[in-house]
C-alpha cells in the first residue's frame, strides 16, 4: 500500500455525501423562507419573530428567564434583550421569583394573552405556505423524520433514516 493511503484515509465516495450535502442545503433554504415568510406576516404587530417565540412560549403560563432561554437555546444576556423588548411593547411583565430572589418570572400581560391568536395565525400562515404543497401524509412522515434528527444527541451521525 503506498504511504501516501496509510496516512490519509480515504474520502467517502462523493454519491455518499451528496444526498447529505442536498439535504443540508434544502432544509437552509426552506428555514430562511419560514423566517422570511414569518418576519413578514409579525411585521404588522411590531414584534420579531424572536419576541414572538418569547410570548408564545409564555402562552401556557409564567417562566422563569432562564427556562426562557432554555427553551429557546439561546444565552441569558440575548432573552433579557428579547425580554425588554416585548416589555416595552407591553405584552410581557417581570416579577421576582419568590422561591429564589436571583430569578425572576416573566408573565404575559393581558395584551400579550390577546396577541397570542394572532401570533399563532401569523407562524401558521408562514408555515402553511412552505409545507402546503406536501399532502398530510408526507407532512407526517417529514415530521417523524424531524423529529428523529431533533432527538440525536449532539455530535451523533446516523447513517440511515430507515424507520
Amino acid at each position: 500500500m503506498p504511504l501516501l493511503q496509510t496516512l490519509v484515509p480515504l474520502a467517502p465516495a462523493r454519491a455518499e455525501i451528496e444526498p447529505a450535502l442536498e439535504i443540508a442545503d434544502l432544509l437552509s433554504h426552506i428555514v430562511r423562507r419560514l423566517h422570511r415568510g414569518t418576519n413578514e406576516a409579525l411585521a404588522p404587530l411590531g414584534l420579531s419573530r424572536a419576541q414572538s417565540r418569547v410570548v408564545r412560549l409564555l402562552a401556557d403560563g409564567p417562566l422563569r428567564m432562564a427556562t426562557i432561554a432554555d427553551r429557546l437555546s439561546v444565552v441569558p444576556r440575548t432573552i433579557t434583550d428579547l425580554v425588554d423588548g416585548v416589555e416595552a411593547a407591553g405584552l410581557v411583565a417581570r416579577r421576582p421569583d419568590p422561591e429564589d430572589r436571583r430569578a425572576t418570572f416573566v408573565a404575559l400581560t393581558p395584551a400579550g394573552r390577546l396577541l397570542i391568536e394572532r401570533l399563532e395565525a401569523g407562524w401558521r400562515a408562514s408555515a402553511e405556505q412552505a409545507f402546503g404543497p406536501l399532502d398530510p401524509a408526507d407532512r407526517r412522515i417529514l415530521l417523524r423524520l424531524l423529529r428523529q434528527l431533533a432527538d440525536e444527541p449532539a455530535g451523533c451521525v446516523r447513517g440511515d433514516l430507515a424507520p
